[in-house]
């Protein structure tokens, strides 16, 4: 990483340590951190064209699937990016393959898709296939499916909604009947609602943060740590709701051990964390982490 690369010019020591919060690029965390074999299926994306997606199985038969991998938006162009048309179904099947190779509980990351639709596509393609499996819905925020933070409101423009189709993406799923006893649940409206249609399929929502740092001993590492640094794309108020890099700061204040964010974009800074915004350029991101690390590094050594 270039701001350890930079810590490390000026003569830090530095030990890294991938984290990642439920969203994009779990599976590869845990993956490192506790090994298993990759598969490979093929489902469709959110606009439903067929593409190869991964899942990874651990060794004790804990299959580990990533929405983002299916239907994320990651998956789609700017100019395709469409929650009124996008569909979970891909996540659907996904979900089917992983059940049909590993043995044990299946870890479903929900962050990072390009849907707002409730899991209607994926309840659709599961129906009650999953029955009996032990089905973990591992959140990267805690928001709730309805409200001004929901699925649509809260998420919906950044996936491409309009100000008038976040309002009709609200009022669909406030009319998902089968939704409705989860709605109030920490996490539900993670994914455009995927959190809610994984608690109506009988799953167990937590913090996919929670669970990656338990997993990697992130406690442990920050213990004996003079500094821990971390940080994400855009630090704003979401990412103190469930997000790896306030999840990661809470444990650091509750070890008493000094935590650095960092962002690309700055929207909202963390109460009470330090907090340095990068130039906003992401083609100079690398040359930005390399830059902060040597101060960071130099004002532990106490380099002017």
């Amino acid at each position: 990483m270039a701001l350890a690369a930079g810590m490390r010019v000026v003569g830090v020591e530095v030990e890294e340590l991938p984290v990642a919060d439920g969203g994009e690029g779990t599976a590869e965390v845990l993956a490192a951190a506790l090994g298993g074999e990759w598969r490979t299926a093929a489902v469709g994306d959110p606009l439903g064209r067929v593409v190869a997606a991964s899942y990874l199985v651990l060794e004790d038969g804990t299959a580990v699937v990533e929405a983002a991998e299916a239907v994320g938006l990651r998956r789609l162009t700017e100019e395709e990016r469409d929650p009124m048309r996008a569909s979970s179904r891909g996540l659907g099947e996904l979900l089917l393959a992983a059940a049909g190779a590993a043995s044990g509980t299946i870890l479903v990351c929900l962050g990072d898709s390009a849907t707002v639709d409730g899991g209607a596509g994926l309840r659709e393609v599961v129906g009650r296939d999953l029955a009996g499996r032990e089905l973990v819905g591992l959140c990267d925020v805690r928001n709730l499916l309805l409200g001004e933070r929901g699925a649509a409101r809260g998420f919906g423009p950044q996936k491409g909604a309009s100000p008038q189709e976040v309002e009709e993406l609200e009022a669909r799923l406030a009319g998902m009947a089968e939704l409705r006893p989860f709605a109030e649940l920490p996490g539900a409206g993670a994914a455009g609602g995927l959190g809610a249609a994984v608690a109506a399929l009988g799953g167990e929502l937590i913090s996919g943060a929670d669970l990656v740092l338990e997993r990697i001993g992130l406690r442990g590492w920050a213990r004996g740590a003079d500094l821990v640094v971390t940080g994400e794309g855009t630090v704003d108020r979401s990412s103190g709701e469930g997000k790896a890099v306030g999840e990661v700061a809470r444990i650091c204040a509750e070890e008493d051990v000094r935590c650095v964010v960092f962002g690309g974009r700055v929207a909202e800074a963390l109460e009470g964390i330090e907090t340095y915004p990068l130039s906003g350029h992401p083609e100079r991101a690398a040359e930005d982490l390399v830059e902060l690390g040597k101060k960071l590094g130099g004002a532990l050594l106490g380099v002017a």
